[in-house]
């Protein structure tokens, strides 16, 4: 290792002085730990940011703590908008061909909500806009095995374009919801017909969102997370056919397999979709 002391060769004397600070780290979290250590100072030294840009830099974040709480969280939009949650989520989903698709989370998940009846509505108060219903099966991925006694959590946001947890005049738990599938797999809920929105874009993610002169919006999507014993969880979104924001969602979490198209049946728009879980490891 480098002498810390000179001067000559100072950058990789660093770099080697941070990685043996580390201590007697074994095992997964000493590997990233390194790897977190080589990659930024190798970003540094490759940007060369001036002292100036680089307080900017610890500004923005520390502006991204504060504007976190309860129910913003910021840092899952950074990670969102840089298009990072969706590569996490390919690389732990790699294996699964034959499952339903899945996607981000997002910000908005605000715990598991009280289970409701087959068939109940997801609305706690009238919304102008058109019913929607959603219905279908929950099945195995081998052999197409109907799931029984699945637990599917759903949310999505109001007309208005805003989760009930961004807008003090929802009340709580609008248009959210926990079913559990019925003997032969099924699932059925009403909602309303979800609309393109925009995610919060007045903090830091909005911020780096207009340097990188990008759009904040997503297409008009429903959330879904699906367990099951001796399944894999799914968590994942359905989105709507025709929406203007489906090729350029500002999450990136847009798969062609999760686009469905609303078919009106006796005046009311309906989705049909099965989702398949892959057994579990």
């Amino acid at each position: 290792m480098a002498d810390p002391a000179d001067t000559t060769g100072a950058e990789p004397a660093i770099l080697d002085d941070a990685l043996a600070r580390l201590g007697d780290i074994d095992g997964r979290t000493g590997a990233i730990m390194q790897s977190l250590i080589r990659h930024l100072h190798s970003f540094v030294r490759e940007v060369e940011p001036t002292e100036a840009e680089w307080l900017t830099a610890i500004r923005f974040l520390t502006r991204t703590g504060q504007i976190s709480d309860d129910r913003r969280a910021e840092f899952i939009l950074l990670s969102d908008i840089l298009g990072v949650s969706m590569l996490v989520d390919a690389i732990n989903h790699r294996s699964e061909a034959t499952a339903t698709e899945t996607t981000v989370l997002g910000p908005f998940y605000a715990g598991e909500q009280p289970v409701l009846p087959y068939g109940a509505s997801l609305l706690k108060r009238p919304e102008a806009g058109s019913e929607l219903v959603m219905a279908g099966h929950i099945k195995g991925s081998q052999g197409a095995t109907p799931i029984s006694g699945a637990r599917i959590e759903v949310w999505q946001t109001a007309p208005n374009g805003l989760y009930d947890v961004q807008d003090a005049s929802q009340p709580a738990g609008h248009l959210r919801g926990t079913f559990i599938s019925d003997a032969s797999g099924r699932y059925r809920f009403i909602t309303a017909l979800p609309v393109s929105y925009s995610i919060p874009d007045d903090g830091p993610a909005g911020d780096l969102l207009a340097v990188m002169k990008r759009h904040p919006f997503r297409p008009a999507h429903v959330h879904f997370m699906i367990s099951a014993p001796g399944f894999r969880p799914l968590v994942t979104q359905l989105y709507i056919a025709g929406d203007p924001y489906l090729a350029s969602d500002a999450v990136f979490g847009v798969k062609p397999s999760l686009i469905v198209e609303p078919a009106l049946v006796d005046g009311t728009q309906r989705i049909t979709f099965d989702f398949t879980l892959d057994p579990a490891p």
